[in-house]
């Protein structure tokens, strides 16, 4: 997709950390993750899970290791994948130096929860000993108690004075070599306190509105709070957090990113919401379409419209085009120019033979 000068997002320069082989911060591009939701014990289920993240475009993928069984699997599951693996810790500092030690490349904790100082001071050991990074992920709905009782309930600057105590406990402990989130469910807490905390550091920031619900409710609140940040520059790593299947949340990171000219990854299709003018069914066909050209990693756009109003306008800005005409002559353009006409019947067949010509020519 060509990025026009009005679509130019200039983004925040934060530090750049590793995640495994994957650049976060520093200009690298922004990555898209998810997370698992099998039992981490279940070395197989588990990595197939991944392997369809991976498929999916995930750059960096999550697992929970509540136990010690999921982090002793670890050492199994980061052999069979590509993907960088970060480690979900939540109260037990054993777990974190256990994954960090089976593999993980990327420890999620909030050090507030470890415990004492020389746990956390045994947690960044394991992790520079184990070239591993870490996130502090700070959650409104796990807020320290102290910070309820001073703030009466979770908000922007609750959270902000999170994760700065938390970034001093890395700091003292000479470690910076790590990310942050200031997550919540609420789209305006979200969004503010990420505006807050860009404002006073420079270590990479992990976007995402978190137990944001459904694919539908969810994929809308992470599109509005993930894309406010996104356009003003501010945000090196996303997860979109969805009650559905995780390769959805990868879908719905793309789609964000793609929607805003930062990363294009498959088909972009353009398409009418049809109307009584269209020659061809319209939302049939796009369905149809969205599932046989699934497969496409390239980066393509495509226009489906089902008249003449708009058609020939959005053909001449995709690759690949199509408008609807009458009595079943529809319109097919190739780079913006009138192509070859085809049958309401053969549009399906036709334009996905097209795509994929179109990007082997480009392979």
């Amino acid at each position: 997709m060509q990025v026009r000068p009005h679509r130019i997002i200039n983004r925040k320069k934060t530090r750049e950390i590793k995640v495994g082989n994957i650049s976060v911060g520093g200009g690298s591009p922004i990555s898209v993750q998810s997370m698992t939701n099998t039992k981490t014990s279940d070395v197989k289920s588990t990595v197939k899970q991944i392997l369809s993240l991976e498929e999916a475009g995930a750059d960096i993928v999550r697992v929970s290791c509540p136990d010690e069984s999921s982090t002793k699997a670890l050492k199994h599951i980061v052999k069979e994948v590509k993907a960088p693996i970060v480690a979900d810790i939540h109260f037990h500092y054993k777990r974190a130096i256990e994954a960090a030690e089976m593999g993980a490349s990327c420890l999620r904790i909030n050090p507030g929860n470890i415990g004492s100082r020389n746990r956390v001071l045994e947690v960044v050991k394991a992790a520079k000993n184990n070239n591993c990074s870490i996130r502090v992920g700070i959650n409104a709905g796990s807020l320290d108690k102290s910070l309820l009782e001073k703030y009466k309930e979770p908000c922007p600057e609750a959270l902000v004075e999170s994760a700065k105590y938390n970034i001093k406990l890395l700091e003292d402990n000479e470690f910076f070599n790590f990310k942050i989130s200031v997550k919540s469910s609420d789209i305006f807490l979200t969004v503010k306190a990420y505006k807050k905390l860009s404002k006073i550091c420079d270590y990479p920031l992990h976007l995402g509105v978190t137990e944001a619900g459904s694919l539908f409710t969810g994929s809308i609140k992470s599109s509005i709070g993930i894309g406010q940040l996104l356009m003003d520059g501010i945000g090196d790593t996303i997860r979109v957090s969805l009650s559905s299947d995780p390769v959805d949340e990868i879908k719905a990171g793309f789609e964000i990113l793609k929607c805003l000219g930062i990363r294009s990854r498959g088909v972009n299709i353009i398409s009418c919401p049809s109307c009584a003018r269209q020659a061809f069914p319209v939302i049939e066909t796009v369905k149809e379409l969205e599932k046989k050209l699934s497969h496409i990693k390239k980066p393509i756009n495509l226009s489906i419209i089902g008249c003449v109003v708009n058609g020939p306008g959005e053909a001449s800005q995709t690759e690949i085009g199509l408008t609807g005409g009458g009595q079943d002559s529809n319109l097919l353009y190739l780079s913006g120019i009138p192509h070859t006409k085809v049958a309401s019947a053969d549009i399906i067949d036709k334009v996905v033979k097209m795509v994929e010509d179109k990007v082997n020519e480009k392979n």
